[in-house]
């Protein structure tokens, strides 16, 4: 399983979110780590942001990047919210 750290953004926006939303998105960041392949068609590279990634989670979107063994998770938002 790789590692998982989160920006102070990524962290901010989870503390403030559902509970039950933050959980089920921890949680399939989680599943990501353990086993990639399993959220394979959810996981797209981001055009013009060489080497980040975005997770779908229902109407969230997770932007991280991954280089070796840490995923790094740079920021949680609504789906209308997440690009720049």
């Amino acid at each position: 399983m790789k590692k998982i750290t989160y920006s102070r953004d990524a962290l901010k926006t989870l503390s403030r979110m559902p509970a039950d939303a933050a959980h089920l998105i921890r949680a399939k960041i989680e599943q990501y780590a353990a086993e990639p392949a399993s959220l394979a068609n959810n996981v797209k590279a981001l055009k013009g942001a060489t080497g980040y990634l975005r997770l779908r989670i229902g109407d969230w979107r997770v932007i991280f990047s991954e280089t070796g063994e840490v995923i790094a998770v740079i920021k949680v938002a609504p789906r209308g919210g997440a690009y720049y």
